[in-house]
């Protein structure tokens, strides 16, 4: 089978949707740092919409780490599949907006050619949490980081995402070049303000003037992204290769259902986004405090609780009565009340969530979701108990959520079995659960003590740790399905 390539686009099979433009006339007008599989499913084919009409956004990716994704699309011209799955089937479409992939200890400089190229207006993140270089817990950018502590030894030669984006301002200013916009699509509480501050930190610890620049002249919109996306399996990779008519190295997977919304603020200009189906909004902090509490709180409770209890992935989870009831009540009864987001129908979304959990075609791990629970707790859970505390409201289902991560990072499943962590502080969770010796108590006051999670105040709330010690004993003596229907 050939590779799929600009070449073979037009012998792929005739049900798949192929670019409606040229590529060749296609100009890069943003550069992306992440580029991994949700920017894939979700920007890059925002910007594929549009090219034809507006052919001066085609996007550069830059992996900061991994060359996984330029090796598996370098021989593709750039090109991959989008595979968007429900229970009616599978539906193909070849993106073509992301022109070109590099690697940032490989391509340092020609990354930085593009960063600082006047055409180059947007510059797009989707770095996880963790690439930020912060604290959760604060969201302020933390200087003893490794990467952090480098670039400001080495700025020519960055290896973060706040050290290569403070560079190419830099040289923008130096070469008088306006400033490009940040434009973050991470799942942070209010990104854009959050980017801003690491960045802007950043700068002034490297120099206050360029911290000066930074603060008053480069734009760092907010957005809301939500769109599910598992991750591509060998069995995906087949089964796509076969349907499209080429082989595809790195397609990905995805649900009918995707949002963008966008605050508009871009002084270098933009694409019509909108016409791509996004919303140009003036705030999207109600927006983006839904999806973090409502979709991705609820995923993270499931993905833990599912996983404890067996379940390898996010629908078999919720096809279980007691999941999907349990799920519901504390949408509704802890998180809805805590939300206030002009003209939606939170209870409309609440249902679509789950009807979108439920979607066989999508074998989304909860192993995969349960990944860098330090960096997402803060953001998907305990905001919102924080503000059912400041309510004097109750929060025992959305704490549960927290009891179930704290039996995770601990290593065992509830059938004994050991479970692969991975997170930050995986080796310091698993560190403290080993000097606990099994004392429930222990184990609980030494991981309230990790402030970069909990900070200050949730430890030294009594409700809340005593909720959780409740749960955690619940957790360990009947089980995460017990545990939860005495919830609903």
């Amino acid at each position: 089978m050939l590779r799929l390539s600009n070449a073979e686009l037009a012998h792929l099979s005739p049900e798949v949707r192929t670019p409606a433009y040229d590529r060749a006339g296609v100009s890069v007008g943003i550069v992306h740092l992440g580029i991994g599989a949700f920017h894939r499913a979700h920007q890059a084919a925002y910007v594929d919409e549009l090219l034809q009409s507006e052919p001066g956004w085609g996007v550069v990716g830059v992996s900061l780490k991994s060359p996984a994704t330029r090796n598996a699309l370098a021989p593709q011209d750039g090109l991959f599949t989008l595979a968007t799955r429900d229970a009616a089937g599978t539906a193909l479409r070849v993106i073509g907006s992301v022109l070109s992939v590099l690697v940032l200890d490989e391509d340092r400089e020609e990354i930085l050619s593009h960063l600082v190229a006047p055409s180059t207006r947007i510059v797009s993140l989707t770095v996880t949490e963790k690439g930020y270089c912060h604290d959760p817990a604060s969201g302020d950018l933390d200087p003893a980081h490794p990467d952090i502590v480098h670039d400001l030894a080495n700025p020519a030669v960055p290896r973060s995402a706040p050290g290569l984006l403070v560079e190419a301002l830099a040289r923008r200013r130096a070469a008088g070049t306006p400033p490009f916009t940040v434009l973050s699509c991470d799942n942070l509480p209010a990104n854009g303000t959050t980017t801003r501050r690491i960045v802007t930190r950043f700068a002034y610890l490297r120099d206050p003037d360029l911290g000066r620049f930074i603060e008053t002249g480069v734009a760092f919109p907010s957005t809301m992204v939500d769109r599910i996306v598992p991750a591509t399996t060998d069995a995906d990779r087949d089964e796509i290769s076969a349907l499209l008519g080429a082989d595809d190295q790195w397609p990905v997977v995805t649900e009918p259902f995707s949002q963008w919304v966008i605050e508009d603020d871009f002084p270098e200009g933009r694409p019509a986004f909108e016409s791509a189906g996004a919303q140009m909004v003036k705030d999207v902090a109600p927006f983006e405090e839904m999806k973090l509490r409502l979709l991705n709180g609820a995923h993270s409770t499931l993905a833990y609780l599912g996983y404890l209890s067996g379940h390898q992935t996010v629908a078999e989870t919720v096809s279980v009565p007691a999941f999907r009831s349990f799920l519901k009540a504390m949408m509704t009864s802890e998180i809805i009340p805590t939300l206030d987001v002009p003209g939606a129908n939170l209870e409309a979304y609440r249902d679509a969530l789950l009807d979108r959990f439920l979607n066989p075609a999508l074998r989304h791990r909860t192993w995969q979701i349960a990944m860098d629970g330090s960096q997402k707790l803060p953001q998907r859970l305990l905001a919102t108990i924080r503000d059912r505390i400041a309510a004097g409201e109750d929060f025992d289902r959305l704490a549960l959520g927290v009891a179930a991560w704290m039996t995770y990072v601990a290593g065992t499943d509830e059938a004994g079995n050991p479970i692969d962590v991975r997170d930050p502080l995986a080796g310091q969770f698993a560190d403290l659960a080993a000097r606990s010796g099994g004392d429930l108590d222990a184990y609980l006051d030494a991981v309230l003590s990790v402030g970069v999670v909990f900070g200050q105040d949730l430890p030294a709330n009594a409700e809340f740790r005593t909720t959780l010690e409740r749960h955690l004993r619940s957790l360990r003596t009947n089980g995460a399905v017990a545990t939860l229907s005495a919830l609903v």
